[in-house]
């Protein structure tokens, strides 16, 4: 084989595989005619690609139809280090609910997710579930001021929340003041579709209960923090519960 029709079969399996990956159900002859060679030809570049790793399905007979296995994505994920602990949070939640639909595969996938992080962050993702609560969802009158709370706020919040770490928060209460705070977020409490965060205060020093869609603007501290007796926060919990 020459150079020329070397590099061309090269092309033409790059395009191949791109056309392969749209997700359509291709036609050998119809791809046979669009990369003008014989179906015989293009018969053998989809055998190459086989042979390169490519999970290709094809149907029997001359006008047979080729397609990606379905699980040929699966694997390829690349996740960023703050979508990876939204995910853990989310994941958790998930476990917490205890939803018979939600549970056949949330332990494998969390532990597959959680085989990319160091040994002392696993430690830390291990305590996850023990510091989410889910209680009742939101009263009617609570969801009446109820608004998305900031992305950008979440992700801080999610992080400091695995990490054990001290955030600074400017917050506004439920009568519109505002203030900024040092706080310790101990645990989340999920009261659909509202989340809270049941801190430690360091202006008040006290134990104070934060709802996330108030946090208007948030900051990670290099300050960590040990986790508290839940039975500090369990009057904290109820007050929400009881909302």
């Amino acid at each position: 084989m020459n150079r020329a029709s070397t590099i061309g079969r090269l092309q033409r399996l790059e395009l191949i595989t791109a056309r392969l990956k749209s997700d359509d159900s291709l036609v050998v002859g119809d791809l046979a005619r669009e990369f003008g060679v014989s179906v015989r030809t293009l018969t053998r570049d989809i055998q190459i690609l086989r042979n390169q790793g490519l999970p290709i399905e094809a149907d029997r007979g001359r006008g047979g139809g080729v397609r990606m296995h379905w699980s040929w994505g699966i694997g390829r994920l690349a996740l960023s280090y703050a979508e990876a602990v939204d995910l853990l949070v989310s994941l958790a939640v998930a476990e917490q609910m205890k939803s018979p639909l939600l549970m056949a595969n949330l332990g494998s996938v969390r532990r597959k997710l959680m085989a990319s992080f160091s040994p002392s962050m696993r430690r830390k993702i291990n305590s996850l579930k023990s510091r989410i609560i889910v209680v009742e969802s939101a009263s009617p009158f609570v969801l009446s001021a109820f608004s998305v709370p900031s992305a950008r706020v979440v992700e801080r919040l999610h992080q400091a929340f695995l990490m054990m770490r001290k955030i600074h928060v400017h917050y506004r209460d439920a009568s519109g003041e505002k203030t900024e705070r040092a706080i310790e977020p101990q645990y989340l409490l999920l009261s659909y579709p509202v989340w809270y965060a049941i801190a430690w205060d360091d202006l008040r020093s006290e134990i104070r209960t934060f709802r996330c869609d108030r946090i208007e603007r948030a900051r990670l501290l290099d300050e960590v923090f040990r986790p508290r007796r839940f039975t500090q926060f369990e009057t904290a919990v109820e007050a929400i519960d009881a909302a």
